[in-house]
């Protein structure tokens, strides 16, 4: 008997997501809360930030509770606290550079 599931893919995209999303935006929102020249950039440093650390997928945060490791769980969060801080001064770098580009190209 074959069996034909009908995938909502929205509702299917809901079920599972990157654990890195919520670890980087949980440094973000403890490290650097009531940082102005963060709130301006903090998209792109989760971005920036999430580019450079591996995918980990999983269905429900709990979930990772279960499997890590304590070990396993901290080197996650040096990988998560190394990524976003080099991802700040990336973002700073290149909002700098754009910035200097268009004082040169206005004078």
């Amino acid at each position: 008997m074959n069996a034909c599931i009908e995938v909502n893919s929205m509702a299917l995209q809901e079920e599972f997501h990157n654990y890195y999303e919520t670890m980087v935006v949980d440094y973000i929102t403890q490290e650097y809360r009531n940082q102005a020249e963060i709130d301006e950039m903090v998209v792109d440093v989760a971005c920036v930030a999430l580019n450079h650390l591996p995918p980990r997928y999983i269905h429900h945060d709990i979930d990772m509770a279960y499997y890590l490791s304590p070990k396993e769980r901290k080197e996650m969060e040096k990988k998560v606290r190394d990524a976003v801080e080099d991802a700040i001064q990336f973002v700073y770098k290149r909002r700098n550079k754009e910035g200097e580009e268009q004082s040169a190209s206005a004078s």
